[in-house]
């Protein structure tokens, strides 16, 4: 009996020694993982300073193959790419930074850049929502208030420049109309006086027209008293009744003349018988 409880003792020890080192050696074999991160995370971030901020992403990016997880290889690397001015794809690595970040430092900072980047893509609102989160979590932030501020601007001005923009365009627009309507107004003058051209230059033909009829009829009337007065004047050759009647009387004083005459030369070849009574 008592050699079976010494056998039984001896097993479970060699059980839990055996557990033991397992854990140690998982242990330590976590341990190297962990130190291999850092390893490639500071490689990364010599990189980084270099300015090879393509190089540098591709160190970020094996440390996260081994993990992750890893809040400083996610944020160096959206930073990396970032700098590579790919503005958009360095967005959603600060929003899981910014979403799972236990370190309140790289979780702020997440938020900071979170706001550059809408700041570049002239997204000034979320920008500006972004800088107010990053201070909610660090107040003591300067740099993020005066990313905050000079958001806040950019915005102002944009929106007195759009408000300009539309008070100009109504301004055009009623601009415009006014110049429609007196292009309407100045048509319909035009149509008017052109109707008024019209008449006169109607009116006008028409006294032309009885100006010419007139003339015509008193051409016509004209020949109409010459061609009276051509028939009342004798023809060559062609006496009238009166002219006739005239000459007639004319032939006959004639001859009466000339009867006296030679009565006259008959009466001197006379001797006159001439008696005195004395």
């Amino acid at each position: 009996m008592k050699n079976n409880m010494k056998n039984f003792i001896y097993i479970v020890v060699i059980l839990f020694s055996g557990i033991g080192f397992s854990q140690e050696k998982q242990d330590v074999k976590e341990m190297k993982v962990k130190l291999a991160e850092k390893q490639v995370l500071r490689e990364g971030n010599d990189l980084y300073k270099e300015k090879k901020f393509d190089e540098a992403e591709v160190r970020y990016k094996k440390a996260l193959e081994e993990n992750p997880s890893y809040e400083k290889a996610n944020y160096n690397l959206a930073n990396a790419i970032y700098q590579q001015k790919r503005f958009k794809e360095a967005l959603p690595s600060y929003e899981l930074v910014a979403k799972a970040a236990k370190d309140k430092n790289i979780k702020s900072q997440a938020f900071h850049n979170m706001g550059n980047v809408f700041l570049n893509e002239n997204q000034l609102e979320k920008a500006i929502a972004a800088y107010k989160d990053g201070l909610r979590i660090n107040p003591k932030d300067e740099e993020t208030r005066y990313n905050l501020a000079l958001a806040q601007k950019l915005l102002e001005d944009q929106n007195n420049s759009e408000n300009k923009d539309k008070k100009d365009d109504k301004n055009k627009d009623k601009q415009d109309d006014k110049k429609e309507q007196d292009k309407d107004k100045q048509d319909e003058n035009k149509d008017q006086n052109k109707d008024e051209g019209d008449d006169k230059d109607k009116d006008k033909d028409q006294d032309k027209g009885d100006e010419k009829d007139d003339k015509k009829d008193q051409k016509n009337g004209g020949n109409e008293d010459n061609k009276q007065q051509e028939q009342q004047k004798p023809q060559p050759n062609q006496l009238s009744e009166q002219q006739i009647q005239q000459l007639l009387e004319a032939m006959n004083n004639e001859e009466n003349k000339t009867q006296q005459k030679v009565n006259a030369k008959k009466a001197l070849g006379r001797k006159t018988n001439q008696e005195k009574d004395w």
